[in-house]
């Protein structure tokens, strides 16, 4: 027989760790510290004045965003990019959350086949079927307009919500409506005044998701917005690669603004989302 020794305080020694795992956690290190070195370098080099060499520049100023902001008329383009996303979340919510409700309650023949296609605005870049999306609205005098940008928005963002509805509409008792329609509420009733406020945190995670999505869309926007319709990522683009002579710092500063914005939207959504509920509960069995 081996004797066993005890750890001090009756703790359990910790068991060491693999190579394998130092190896990424060093790998998740270097990439964090990478991402946060370009991060940090967009952050200074929009205050910097003159930065030729060295690790910081020689001085220091805000000037550089009342330029980008007088350049590239960041007070229209953001005005814009708030009418575009809140259109785009409104439609989306409107239409998506029925839509999640009957995917969720219903049963029809193709209904694999409809969830499969709804998956696909999803999953594969937005590029592949961005081009044949403009061709169309160019061809029925949308493209250039607001209205026109709405629409190729709402090609993922539609989908995207009723993914994310069905599975919250499946964690709904189908009993607590059956009680509703007993008690004499319409369908319409029961929609609004008992699901959705059982559907709030799921509107609302779905709702901020899509607003993160828009703002950040780029390839869809780009596709078929012009001068007067163009978000705030398209003109970060165009100010970054388009033809003419631009202060770095200038276009560094509008970047810090869009990152601002983004994470601040993030910030928002995490408030509300909980990665759990996107998934839905198996349900366990009744036991004998």
């Amino acid at each position: 027989m081996t004797a066993t020794t005890a750890s001090p305080a009756g703790r359990r020694p910790l068991p060491k760790g693999r190579p394998g795992a130092w190896f990424v956690w060093a790998a998740v290190a270097f990439f964090l510290f990478n991402l946060a070195a370009l991060i940090l370098s967009v952050v200074v080099n929009s205050f910097g004045t003159r930065w030729f060499g060295g690790w910081l520049p020689e001085s220091f100023t805000t000037a550089w965003y009342a330029s980008a902001w007088e350049e590239f008329a960041l007070g229209e383009v953001l005005s814009v990019t708030l009418q575009i996303t809140l259109v785009v979340v409104a439609l989306s919510l409107l239409i998506g959350v029925p839509a999640g409700y009957a995917l969720a309650r219903r049963d029809f023949p193709g209904k694999r086949v409809v969830m499969f296609l709804l998956l696909l605005p999803v999953l594969l870049p937005p590029i592949t079927y961005g081009i044949p999306l403009a061709t169309v609205l160019y061809k029925v005098h949308l493209a250039g307009t607001m209205t026109g940008v709405i629409a190729a928005n709402l090609v993922p963002a539609l989908p995207f919500v009723i993914l994310v509805m069905t599975p919250f509409v499946e964690q709904i008792d189908t009993n607590v409506e059956s009680a509703a329609r007993m008690c004499g509420a319409r369908t319409r009733q029961v929609f609004a005044r008992v699901l959705v406020p059982l559907l709030l945190p799921g509107i609302l995670a779905a709702g901020i998701l899509v607003l993160v999505r828009t703002v950040a869309m780029f390839e869809l926007t780009f596709l078929v917005a012009d001068a007067d319709s163009q978000t705030l990522i398209v003109a970060l683009y165009s100010a970054a690669f388009t033809p003419g002579i631009r202060a770095a710092q200038a276009i560094d500063a509008m970047a810090v603004i869009y990152m601002a914005l983004s994470a601040l939207l993030l910030i928002i959504a995490l408030m509300f989302v909980n990665p759990t509920q996107i998934v839905a509960q198996v349900r366990e069995a009744p036991r004998e």
